[in-house]
């Protein structure tokens, strides 16, 4: 059978989208639709309904993805183990929460261009929800996950270190020189800007300003650290975010540490999919994300 068949099908079936999977494959859309057919006559069977919105798997469809992706990942295994000898190369596909792309993983990146250099980080900004997803449907290679618990389905996930959270305000904010701790009753009533929906720990404060009896906090959503943090900078109000993505502004004096409520530090999961086989460049990437955060 011919892999490049199987590659199409899977691409297919993880995009729903002729169109997409054409473009993810750099071909052109007929010659998907020739591969998916030349694949449903080998097998004797249909693969795909045609619907308006692309194609979605039938039932034996569904049934024989995860062959052919066990297939394919055979494939992959073989191939690099003819490479055993040389230098690790490759791809790897990494989602992480946007906090970390300007703070933890630079030097694991620094690092693998010194040790790896022919090792190619795509890095995917993305909240939890998107993260698992696309590990579960091949998108993804790894994934980065800030969140207290990190069992889902056909993932795994190790703890690789914790981040430590700060409440924050601006310098001049009247919390900024406040001697006593805040309350929650106190936080109710301020206003917040939070990274957006799917953030553990920003939706973690949400709910907790929201349980406030008669509070009324001012929340409003960012997909930006530097959005957040600026309009906190700007006396607009408070914010929680990483420690690591705030220590400049704090030493610099535009940011201002609350003394609040105890927010627990917040672990970092690595997560890969349960039954994927992870490529050398992978298998790169995490030991190098080991060896810098770990303690």
């Amino acid at each position: 059978m011919d892999t490049r068949l199987l590659n199409t099908f899977t691409t297919l079936a993880r995009t729903g989208s002729f169109t997409a999977a054409a473009a993810e494959l750099h071909l052109a859309q007929s010659t998907v639709t020739v591969h998916i057919r030349a694949l449903e006559r080998e097998l004797g069977t249909r693969l795909f309904d045609r619907v308006p919105t692309g194609a979605l798997l039938t039932e034996t469809g569904r049934h024989l993805l995860a062959e052919a992706e066990n297939v394919l990942d055979a494939v992959a295994r073989l191939r690099a183990g003819c490479d055993s000898g040389g230098a690790v190369r490759g791809r790897v596909v990494v989602g992480t929460p946007e906090s970390l792309c300007a703070t933890r993983l630079p030097g694991v990146i620094a690092a693998l261009r010194t040790h790896h250099p022919e090792v190619d980080v795509h890095l995917h900004a993305a909240g939890t929800a998107e993260c698992v997803d696309g590990l579960r449907s091949g998108r993804l290679d790894l994934a980065l996950l800030l969140e207290h618990e990190a069992g889902f389905p056909e993932v795994t996930a190790e703890p690789v270190t914790r981040e430590p959270l700060a409440l924050l305000c601006a310098a001049g904010h009247p919390l900024a020189s406040r001697t006593e701790a805040v309350s929650w009753e106190d936080l109710a009533t301020e206003s917040f800007f939070l990274l957006e929906q799917g953030c553990s720990y920003s939706d973690e404060l949400e709910r907790r300003l929201l349980a406030v009896p008669g509070g009324r906090p001012r929340l409003t959503r960012f997909g930006s650290v530097d959005a957040a943090r600026n309009c906190v900078a700007a006396g607009l109000g408070l914010t929680v975010l990483p420690l690591t993505t705030v220590e400049e502004h704090l030493r610099s004096g535009r940011l201002a540490r609350i003394r609040g409520p105890h927010l627990a530090d917040v672990p970092l999961h690595l997560a890969r999919h349960r039954r994927r086989w992870v490529g050398p460049a992978a298998e790169a990437f995490t030991r190098e994300v080991r060896r810098q955060m770990s303690g």
